[in-house]
């Protein structure tokens, strides 16, 4: 017998919601993009630098960080300013890259092929 969640099963709303944020975060550029905007506010073209890609790529991914309210920005003269905009996803995010390091460290520790 398999024990009971804690939560019930969460309602349709939630669960796309959920799905959503998950979509948003399946791509490694946006991986890269938002943890960099948990850093700090940035525009495209640092963001570009940091994240290894071209402010064309940046600015289209952005634009569905936006959309999907991940990331909020702010114009300054001719500049826009990014910065994310969600704690909730931030503690996803930390938890998903720690996870990460654990899949890496523990397949390069025994067998890099275990994974």
């Amino acid at each position: 017998m398999h024990p009971s969640p804690v939560d019930p099963v969460p309602d349709d709303e939630h669960a796309r919601i959920a799905a959503s944020t998950f979509r948003m975060l399946s791509d490694a550029t946006r991986v890269k993009i938002l943890w960099a905007l948990f850093i700090e506010e940035a525009s495209v073209n640092v963001l570009a630098e940091a994240v290894g890609a071209t402010p064309a790529a940046v600015s289209q991914h952005l634009a569905k960080l936006r959309l999907a309210g991940l990331v909020e920005s702010r114009k300054e003269g001719t500049y826009a300013f990014y910065r994310a905009s969600d704690s909730h996803v931030r503690r996803l995010l930390a938890e998903t890259l720690s996870h990460a390091e654990h899949v890496t460290g523990a397949a390069t520790e025994d067998d890099p092929h275990s994974y």
